[in-house]
């Protein structure tokens, strides 16, 4: 698919410059032609940079995007917007030049015939399985506008949820880095100052300043092969924590961790049952629910869970008796999702337990936040107290020598 600048006249005899995708140039200037556009001149775009696809991390796409993305498009299409059009108002406002890319992609699938779920599951780092899944429910129900603004919920929701995190922890972090500064310049800098005047001066130092100066003597020495030696052990379990096999042994671990590992698992179980509401809502078979919903978590744990009760539901079991059999699946959501199959309640029973997960998740990791702060300026105390314990000790020592 090659891009192509245009310039030319619109329907309003105005003059317009854009760009046009397009299987060759030939193909560009009809589709132009058909939009009511008298083309001037016309020509390939020279690319020089890599494509997108190089740099995923530096041209992702923000969620806040997608958010408004799918917001604007449902009030176009509840408005009588044709989807072409609506998603060519959404390109021309967009201030976004990947996600401009992204949209002429789609309109260009639309306009040979796909649909729109079919032109978005073309990009899975923008449009995630489930989010394509739903439109695709969407399409078939002719609910598309419904299902756009119940995703663009879950994923503001997510997003929110992300950024207090993130706003929580801003605060106990730059109090570390503050920290470890302090720390790292008492004992490269001051520390070895104290320690060569005491010891060209020959006294005797008591035990706690010795340990001081001994310490500071070592790190000086070997300080820097100790960084390097756990910044490879971290790459080396970064590296492994990639691996099928690593993952699995990074996630067990998470999960056992005391308080957080709570909290990561509160926090799968949460968008496990939110993703299972909306999907069932939508109108999709349990089955294929339970698959989109295991590919989307981030534990493999979890996935491997979920993976058994997705092959016990094909065999007819039901969800709620197939999590009974893992301890993973916490007593109340295994007794809700029971009350749902039984009422045929399924989405709203698992919506009221993903909020109630992500409240006590919420209340816990704001407890273990609240512990960062005090214990940080506890262990910078104890050692700015010692280092201060050893200097005032070798200074009465000092004098009691000399005089």
């Amino acid at each position: 698919m090659a891009e192509f600048q245009y310039i030319a006249y619109n329907e309003n005899r105005r003059l317009v410059k854009g760009t046009e995708k397009a299987i060759n140039l030939e193909i560009a200037s009809r589709l132009l032609a058909s939009r009511g556009f008298k083309v001037l001149s016309i020509k390939p775009v020279s690319t020089f940079l890599p494509r997108w696809s190089f740099f995923p991390t530096l041209t992702r796409i923000p969620r806040k995007t997608i958010i408004l993305f799918s917001r604007q498009l449902a009030l176009l299409l509840d408005s009588g917007t044709p989807l072409v059009t609506a998603l060519s108002l959404l390109r021309d406002q967009s201030t976004q030049k990947r996600f401009k890319t992204v949209i002429d992609d789609m309109i260009l699938d639309l306009r040979q015939g796909q649909h729109l779920s079919q032109a978005m599951g073309k990009h899975p780092d923008v449009f995630p399985k489930m989010y394509v899944q739903s439109i695709l429910v969407g399409e078939q129900s002719a609910s598309l506008e419904t299902i756009l603004n119940q995703l663009a919920d879950y994923i503001e929701r997510e997003e929110t949820e992300s950024k207090a995190v993130k706003s929580a922890l801003r605060y106990p972090t730059i109090l570390t880095i503050v920290a470890i500064a302090v720390l790292a310049i008492l004992v490269i800098f001051v520390l070895p100052t104290f320690s060569d005047f005491y010891r060209d001066l020959g006294l005797e130092l008591p035990p706690i300043t010795q340990f001081v100066f001994d310490f500071t003597l070592w790190f000086s020495d070997y300080g820097i092969y100790v960084l390097l030696f756990i910044v490879v052990a971290l790459l080396l379990v970064y590296v492994y924590g990639k691996t099928p096999r690593g993952k699995i042994f990074v996630d067990r671990l998470i999960l056992r961790l005391p308080v957080i590992g709570r909290v990561v698992h509160l926090n799968e179980l949460s968008r496990c049952c939110r993703s299972i509401a909306i999907l069932h809502r939508s109108g999709l078979p349990i089955s294929e629910i339970i698959s989109m919903v295991t590919d989307a978590s981030n534990n493999s744990i979890i996935q491997q869970a979920l993976t058994q009760v997705h092959q016990d539901v094909l065999q007819g079991e039901r969800i709620s008796d197939s999590m009974s059999k893992n301890s993973l699946f916490l007593p109340m959501m295994i007794q809700m999702t029971s009350v749902g199959e039984l009422t045929g309640t399924l989405d709203s029973s698992l919506l009221a337990t993903a909020r109630s997960y992500e409240t006590d998740a919420a209340d816990r990791m704001g407890t273990v936040i609240d512990l960062i702060q005090p214990v940080i300026t506890v262990v910078l105390a104890v050692v700015v107290g010692l280092i201060a314990s050893a200097l005032i000790s070798a200074l009465y020592s000092m004098f009691g020598q000399f005089s």
